[in-house]
């Protein structure tokens, strides 16, 4: 069986790829003084419609390019390190949301989504930061280890939480709309 792609897909999974772009560009700020490097954007919201319009796949790859575009261009300055953080950090979160959103396609199957999503960011991050921060920062993993608790745990849970809230003001309502736009319908 051979996979095809739309155009109008197509078409809008690098629109949604180009705003996340653009939402980190126009909005980031620092959540917590100890940590200005953990900044809040809304980068992750394009990329959640993306994968509850064409599902987790169709979220990954938007979430690759994405990560790329952004570390080369808006975030350059975290290099390869900030690519491969936002690709563990949204893959898991956008493959998570799709996969169960996949399997529950309502109001309700959204929002358990959107807090597995969450849930499922925020552990890999927690992991992630272990494993990958202390090679590429030039850290001790006891000092990230110590960082966990009072600061990395609660930003991804701040950041993933802030952004499934404002994916449910705006996908909930607009679900039908959007949905039918995005699969020509």
């Amino acid at each position: 069986m051979q996979a095809s792609i739309s155009t109008r897909k197509l078409v809008a999974m690098g629109t949604m790829a180009a705003l996340s772009v653009a939402l980190v560009f126009l909005v980031h700020f620092p959540v917590f003084p100890q940590a200005p490097f953990l900044e809040y954007d809304p980068a992750d919201i394009p990329i959640l419609i993306v994968s509850f319009a064409y599902g987790p796949l169709a979220g990954l790859i938007v979430t690759a390019i994405a990560a790329v575009v952004q570390g080369l261009t808006v975030s350059a300055q975290s290099g390869v390190y900030g690519i491969i953080m936002h690709l563990l950090s949204t893959g898991s979160y956008v493959l998570a949301a799709g996969l169960v959103y996949r399997a529950k396609n309502s109001r309700l199957g959204a929002i358990a989504a959107l807090v597995c999503g969450v849930l499922a960011s925020a552990a890999v991050m927690a992991a992630a930061n272990l494993a990958v921060t202390p090679l590429f920062m030039g850290v001790p993993v006891e000092a990230v280890k110590a960082m966990l608790l009072p600061v990395i745990i609660p930003f991804n849970l701040i950041k993933s939480g802030s952004n499934a809230a404002l994916m449910a003001l705006i996908y909930l309502p607009l679900r039908p709309a959007l949905e039918k736009f995005l699969k020509g319908r």
